[in-house]
This record gives structure tokens, C-alpha cells and sequence, in this order.
């Protein structure tokens, strides 16, 4: 078996953490270092991510949405999706042109392009792909957090709106999940549930 085999069956979602573990921001940013290589549409990098390591606002998220897995957790955290992150396109494409890899027309053609792609498909379809693209860059994170030695689990049973007031994230940003990450109880973990066999969730040329 392969280590990365090995990786994916390993990850679980962890319900039930041990309190008082620290997860120190070094450790964070190994993580974060991997997740960044997470494909994104014309490679806007969409997603955010807001850590939320402080005790008081840790509660505040808790009592907004009672799951005890928020506060033993080392951290809880947001991922968010940037609706415009489109409006970036030109900033993350100049380093290809300083590098001669895009011409200036190269670079004007793909930031023409990609801005007549977000704004013609209008404000649905750049919340959708907000959405789209931060669950991706999510797994990622999960799976080298993992590998680093922590456990996850994604959530979308919370508030948004409330998650939003008590961080302030700005009107541009989609709460996509919030995920836990800490060390996991040993003696909590379950026997894992139901895969369905390949026959029932794949289809060739056509279903």
C-alpha cells in the first residue's frame, strides 16, 4: 500500500477531540503551505482561510451552534470562498510576464478573458464557483493535515450568518464549511460506515 493510499483511508472525521491540545502556528502554516497547491479555476485561488486559535471567539462560534467538537478542538476554522477573486487575475498572472513565460498580449488576453467569463455568468455563478473551489482547496487541507499528524472534520451544521457577524468576515466571501482540526480521542473512533462499491457510484459514457 502506498503512503498516500495509506493517507487517504486514514483520514476520518473526527468527532470527539482532546481538550487542551495546542496546535501552534508553525504547525499551521506547514499545512497550509501544502493546501496552497490545490487546483482553482484559471488558478484564482479563491479560497481563505480564517484560524481561529482564541479561546473567546472559539466559545462565541460554539455557542453559536452547540457542537462540542468546536470547543475541544485546537482550532476551528473557516473556509471561505472570494466571490471576486476574478478581479485578481492580472495580479497573479504578471509574475509569468516579468518572467517572459506570458507575453503582454498573452496577459491582457487571459485577464479580458477571465473577467468577460466572471462577470458575464453574473454574481450566481461566482458564488457558485467560490463554492467550488474552496471545497477543493479543503480536502487538500484535510488530507496534509493528516498527514502532519492531525485530525479533521468538515462541517456546514452552523450559522453562517452568525459566523459572519462574529467574525466579520466581509459581504464577498462565502462561508463555505467551517473545519475542526485537533487530536482525536482514540477510544471514540467508530468502525467506518458504508462505501458503496464502485458499480454504484460510477458510470462510463453515459449512466
Amino acid at each position: 500500500m502506498s503512503e498516500f493510499t495509506s493517507l487517504v483511508k486514514s483520514r476520518r472525521s473526527a468527532n470527539n477531540f482532546m481538550e487542551g491540545v495546542e496546535i501552534t502556528r508553525p504547525e499551521l502554516e506547514e499545512i497550509f503551505t501544502l493546501a496552497k497547491y490545490a487546483p482553482s479555476a484559471f488558478n484564482l485561488q479563491h479560497t481563505h482561510y480564517l484560524v481561529v486559535t482564541d479561546p473567546v471567539l472559539k466559545e462565541k462560534i460554539y455557542e453559536s451552534c452547540k457542537q462540542y467538537k468546536v470547543h475541544s478542538a485546537s482550532a476551528v476554522i473557516l473556509v471561505l470562498g472570494n466571490r471576486y477573486a476574478y478581479q485578481a487575475v492580472e495580479k497573479i498572472n504578471e509574475g509569468m510576464h516579468h518572467l517572459g513565460i506570458l507575453s503582454k498580449q498573452e496577459l491582457d488576453r487571459t485577464v479580458e478573458t477571465v473577467t468577460g467569463i466572471y462577470e458575464g455568468k453574473g454574481e450566481s455563478f461566482m458564488k457558485e464557483d467560490a463554492i467550488r473551489n474552496a471545497s477543493l482547496s479543503a480536502m487538500l487541507f484535510m488530507l496534509s493535515a493528516k498527514d502532519k499528524g492531525w485530525d479533521t472534520c468538515p462541517m456546514i451544521g452552523f450559522d453562517p450568518g452568525a459566523i459572519k457577524e462574529i467574525l466579520e468576515i466581509p459581504d464577498g466571501y462565502e462561508t463555505v464549511m467551517m473545519i475542526t482540526i485537533g487530536k482525536e480521542k482514540l477510544s471514540s473512533q467508530r468502525p467506518r460506515g458504508y462505501r458503496k462499491p464502485n458499480g454504484e457510484f460510477v458510470s462510463y459514457n453515459g449512466m
